[in-house]
């Protein structure tokens, strides 16, 4: 791929007002419609989703979404309306070597695709919309100190083995506050949480971490919790960028804090279901952290409980 096509409003309000203007439906009408020539014309059946940004719990159609999981283009054109109005969730839309879909800023939506089929989409003229055609290909993501151990049957037993005293496993499917799930595990517990996580996900390990609320976790991201810590799946909040008081967390019920600074010990990739971990997609253990996953398929004989 290398030719770049940037689709924008026409109108300055539009622009400006995304969703909210008048005249927003003649152009997501239009984006539609190029979206669909341009999946069509690169012979994308399924679109792969990656670097998933969740801030707002996913609506109903868009229900199981994680990364690497592949989307038809209903969906997918779905997708990239939804980013170009500015709801979410964002994503990038790909087919390897075919086509890559993003969202920009002021309702645009960046198409990198070959130069075959920008030559196909040159004649599409639209009253609504704008087109910039540029010589480029997407930016290649920077990996900086990948994950590359998998969440295998040897990881779940070590964990099950902590489990004993206090042990929180974290799951990151997708950047944002809205993006992972926290678990209490026991010795009993540990397999069946397994289960629960999401193939391609990141999952991190504290045990007998740290909780107690302290102004000095204000400055940084952390996570608090619902106090007292039950077993199974935690109610949570994240604190991205920290906190302006202490009161503003625990007044609301979240009195256990932990710096998210403090997962990057102990961290696993969760399998796909043939035993093989990795994929196109990248997540941090947490907000402003310097783990990622990485991008290479690592192997492992089993799955955990798959």
């Amino acid at each position: 791929m290398s030719t770049e096509l940037i689709i924008s409003p026409r109108s300055e309000v539009v622009r400006e007002k995304l969703a909210e203007a008048a005249d927003w439906s003649a152009y997501a009408a239009e984006l539609r419609k190029v979206l669909r020539a341009a999946i069509e014309k690169s012979g994308a059946d399924l679109l792969e989703v990656g670097g998933l940004l969740v801030s707002e719990p996913l609506p109903e159609e868009h229900r199981g979404l994680r990364n690497g999981a592949e989307v038809r283009p209903p969906q997918a054109i779905g997708l990239a309306e939804g980013m170009a109005a500015g709801r979410g969730p964002y994503c990038q839309l790909a087919a390897p070597g075919r086509l890559q879909i993003e969202s920009g800023g002021d309702g645009a939506v960046h198409l990198y695709t070959t130069p075959a089929v920008a030559a196909d989409l040159a004649g599409f003229h639209g009253e609504s919309v704008t087109f910039l055609w540029r010589d480029a290909a997407p930016e290649p993501i920077e990996v900086s100190d990948p994950v590359d151990a998998v969440a295998d049957a040897g990881f779940w037993a070590r964990v099950a083995e902590g489990s004993g005293r206090l042990t929180l496993v974290c799951e990151r499917w997708a950047y944002g506050a809205q993006g992972c799930r926290w678990f209490r595990v026991t010795p009993e517990s540990t397999a069946d949480v397994a289960q629960l996580l999401r193939p391609r996900s990141l999952v991190c390990v504290a045990i007998e971490p740290e909780l107690n609320p302290g102004a000095e976790l204000l400055q940084d991201d952390f996570t608090a919790f619902v106090a007292p810590l039950r077993y199974g799946e935690l109610a949570h909040r994240n604190y991205p960028g920290g906190a302006d008081t202490l009161s503003e967390v625990t007044d609301d019920g979240f009195s256990p804090m932990l710096a998210d600074a403090a997962l990057g010990g102990w961290c696993a990739v969760v399998p796909d279901t043939d035993g093989v971990a990795g994929g196109s997609g990248r997540l941090r253990v947490s907000p402003g952290s310097e783990h990622f996953l990485s991008g290479a398929r690592a192997s492992t004989e089993t799955a955990p409980g798959r």
